[in-house]
């Protein structure tokens, strides 16, 4: 996988200062797109949740770029208002909210009509978890992991860093209304 596409899918990590932790998120999606079934390509396809009813028609990629654009804009209104108390890693937020849901690409497959499901691996092993696994063996800091570790119910059960709660936040906010919308 060439580092062109995963720039094509994620213009955002120019974001990212830190030029070790930008080129570490780029390895850790090359690392998740080379064990997944999914293609770049179909990341513009697939809905981005399977709990929001067969008519959802926003993309992987249009639901994590959101995500990852509100939580940015949260992480400065933050620093803005609240740097001498709760100062915002930038890099480590923008990082965070790129991989949250990485580990999604080895929960997912497609079945022999390319419709998204989730598989095997994903009946065992949810997205938190395997995006930990994954950060961790393309070297991403403890601090970005927690972000992925936390950013589902999952992280209800631990202490979230505030980087984590404004990207915990930017996902259910940008997930709920489309989950509540098919329950209706």
């Amino acid at each position: 996988m060439s580092s062109n596409k995963i720039n094509d899918l994620w213009p955002e990590l120019e974001w990212i200062k830190d030029s070790s932790l930008r080129e570490k998120t780029a390895k850790t999606w090359e690392l998740a797109l080379q064990k997944s079934v999914l293609k770049p390509e179909d990341l513009k396809r697939i809905p981005f949740t399977l709990q929001a009813g067969p008519d959802l028609k926003v993309s992987f990629m249009d639901h994590k770029r959101a995500v990852v654009h509100i939580a940015r804009e949260s992480g400065l209104k933050f620093n803005e208002f609240f740097n001498d108390e709760l100062p915002v890693n930038m890099d480590v937020l923008i990082a965070g909210a790129i991989l949250c849901d990485v580990g999604k690409l080895l929960e997912y497959e497609l079945d022999e009509n390319g419709k998204c499901m989730q598989g095997k691996y994903g009946e065992w092993i949810r997205h938190p978890f395997s995006g930990v696994s994954l950060a961790e063996q393309c070297g991403i800091p403890p601090e970005v992991c927690h972000i992925i570790a936390a950013h589902a119910g999952e992280g209800d059960l631990v202490k979230r860093s505030t980087e984590a709660y404004i990207v915990h936040h930017a996902d259910f906010m940008t997930f709920l209304p489309f989950k509540n919308r098919s329950e209706q």
